[in-house]
């Protein structure tokens, strides 16, 4: 019976292997069709994989890390960073393509950091040498990017303090670092700042120290030149700070002095003769007014401005108006200003910078296309047939030269 048994069962094994046979033919057939289509399925992914590979940064993203670069060195604090920073912002502007340069906007940056065509900053000279000698003249600025005010403006009053005092080594310091970090990530011009400066005299040997600033006024810039002095004032044997431009301040709006009438004098003959009249009186008789645009600050030597418009007055230069950017003191903001020339009747307005150079501000708040610059909104007013704008500093004027020189005679003279 086990024999029965066991022959059946193998009887329907065949059975079922020869129908599993039977049905794999279809599939046998169909096999060769499936292979030929397999490398197309495999070659898919290959496509995907190549389609999603990451791309390279775009032109905004560029653009963007060098804006970052350039706001990173736009600050008013040196550190032992800030020469590696200045190197990588110019690297990171000279990889860009001219239209993605124009895609830079930061916080601060902008194409014209370094793009804008300033001039030749070749022609000035940075006046940071060493072998000082024991006497030096440490000509203190604010500063500015522009190259041809630094070498016409400020260059001029070194150069002419350097010819009144050969004996002397005539070196120079901004105090605007912001200043110092585009002139050197532009033009490759290392200018060093006040601490830098002073501490470049002691390593150097300097004995007799003057401090010549080209400030306006006893403000900010020269409170800040007072205090980094103050921790050097006992590395040399003695010190002299000069008088600023428009000498001491006063105690009000009334008060005036022989500095501030050779400055007035100076730029006013300048703008007379540049705007092509014989005299003062021959421009008022024309109905031009000058308006002058100086900084303006929230110091207390603000009252300097309102002592120029003084002594203007006390000349009888009726149709010389004093301004300030910063409309501080208040009476020289820009549409005050415009008020009191419109209420004198003057038809034709000459704008010039109250400013030892003329750069950005003479060239962007006073003179720019911008509808807030002095001259848009002098325009804007409807009050002035004429509104024209003269571009140069105070410091490329001989008379003012003389009168720096002037400045460092007394210092020199109080040490000796």
């Amino acid at each position: 019976m086990k024999k029965i048994i066991v022959s059946l069962i193998a009887a329907a094994l065949c059975c079922s292997l020869l129908a599993a046979c039977g049905g794999s033919a279809p599939a046998t057939t169909a096999a060769p069709a499936e292979t030929t289509a397999a490398p197309e399925t495999t070659a898919a992914p290959e496509t995907t994989e190549a389609a999603t590979e990451p791309a390279g940064p775009t032109d905004e993203e560029l653009a963007a890390e060098a804006a970052a670069l350039i706001d990173a060195i736009y600050v008013q604090e040196w550190t032992e960073d800030t020469d590696a920073q200045i190197a990588a912002a110019r690297a990171a502007w000279d990889a860009l393509t001219d239209a993605q340069k124009e895609m830079v906007e930061g916080e601060d940056a902008d194409p014209d950091y370094f793009g804008r065509d300033t001039g030749d900053a070749s022609k000035d000279d940075p006046r940071n040498a060493d072998d000082i000698g024991e006497n030096e003249i440490l000509v203190v600025s604010f500063g500015t990017s522009f190259n041809d005010s630094r070498a016409e403006d400020i260059k001029g009053i070194e150069d002419a303090i350097a010819a009144a005092y050969p004996d002397w080594s005539v070196r120079r310091a901004f105090t605007a670092q912001i200043i110092i970090n585009h002139v050197q990530a532009r033009d490759d011009e290392k200018i060093d700042n006040i601490k830098q400066a002073l501490q470049r005299a002691v390593d150097n040997g300097v004995k007799k120290l003057i401090i010549q600033p080209t400030h306006l006024m006893h403000g900010a810039e020269y409170d800040e030149i007072m205090d980094a002095l103050a921790e050097f004032e006992d590395k040399f044997e003695v010190i002299a700070v000069a008088e600023p431009l428009l000498g001491e301040v006063g105690n009000d709006a009334t008060v005036i002095n022989a500095d501030k009438e050779a400055v007035a004098k100076a730029v006013v003959a300048e703008a007379v003769k540049a705007a092509g009249y014989d005299s003062l009186e021959a421009a008022d008789a024309a109905g031009t007014a000058f308006v002058l645009m100086g900084h303006g600050t929230a110091h207390v030597a603000k009252v300097s401005y309102s002592q120029m418009q003084a002594q203007m007055e006390a000349l009888g230069y009726a149709n010389v108006f004093i301004g300030t950017v910063e409309g501080e003191p208040e009476e020289t903001a820009c549409e005050a200003v415009i008020e009191a020339v419109k209420a004198a009747g003057y038809k034709k307005v000459i704008l010039r910078p109250l400013m030892v150079v003329a750069g950005d501000h003479a060239n962007n708040d006073m003179a720019g296309e911008e509808e807030d610059s002095w001259l848009s909104m002098f325009s804007a007013s409807g009050n002035f047939d004429a509104v024209e704008c003269q571009i140069a500093g105070l410091g490329r004027i001989p008379a003012v030269q003389d009168l720096y020189v002037a400045h460092t005679a007394d210092a020199i003279a109080s040490i000796q």
